[in-house]
């Protein structure tokens, strides 16, 4: 299984291109998750079509250009909506896909709307690609840390989607002192490695428990 832990959705990127090449192939097929919004900004099909839909989604054309990069047909992306989508639809959606995308923004309300949906077991039955940015990249561990920002006041761990539990992420990484205070928190409370993937300029890579860094990732261990 492949896993791609990203920071924004800018995936044809000059130092992303080379190696997300090899696993991205013109002929599979994407679900995007679009699960990860925020309640006091999408309250409605309207809400969510601004920022999705193919008619006026703000990050609409970013997302399928993004695959178009790699030759992937608009035909082969579909996205999963919260009000328009059933429970069985939005599973028959993943189990169709080759490529799980799940979006940045809120990850804790995306695992309650994947709970909310019953897609858990759906997902993690998935054995091609997992990929996302942000909240779509902690997402994709058995448990993730927050570090205080505009959206979650105060640092706090979270239960992901259990594919990977080697290590933790920083998201977003600019060298701050909150953000170096929760990584040192993180090692002396978990013991693990933490990845702190720079800005829009750091990704991992895990293809099938093989872990590989991509452009700006800083290593953290214990000491």
């Amino acid at each position: 299984m492949i896993h791609i832990l990203l920071e924004g959705y800018d995936i044809d990127a000059v130092w992303l291109y080379d190696e997300l090449k090899k696993y991205i192939k013109p002929t599979h097929t994407v679900v995007v998750v679009a699960f990860s919004f925020r309640d006091n900004r999408v309250k409605s099909i309207t809400d969510w079509n601004l920022l999705y839909s193919k008619e006026n989604g703000k990050y609409y054309d970013g997302i399928t250009g993004g695959f178009a990069s790699y030759g992937i047909p608009e035909e082969n992306i579909t996205f999963i909506n919260y009000f328009t989508d059933t429970k069985e639809s939005a599973a028959q959606k993943i189990e169709k896909a080759d490529i799980v995308y799940f979006l940045g923004g809120l990850p804790d309300r995306m695992m309650d709307r994947i709970k909310e949906f019953n897609l858990y077991d759906t997902l993690m039955r998935h054995d091609g690609i997992v990929m996302g940015y942000s909240a779509g990249a902690v997402i994709q561990l058995s448990e993730y840390h927050l570090s205080p920002d505009g959206d979650y006041p105060e640092f706090r761990y979270y239960k992901g989607l259990p594919y990977l539990d080697s290590f933790y992420i920083e998201v977003h990484y600019e060298g701050t002192d909150i953000q170096n205070e929760s990584i040192q928190r993180v090692i002396a409370e978990r013991g693990k490695t933490v990845y702190a993937t720079s800005l829009r300029s750091g990704a991992i890579l895990v293809d099938n428990g093989k872990i590989k860094l991509i452009g700006n990732v800083k290593v953290y261990n214990k000491v």
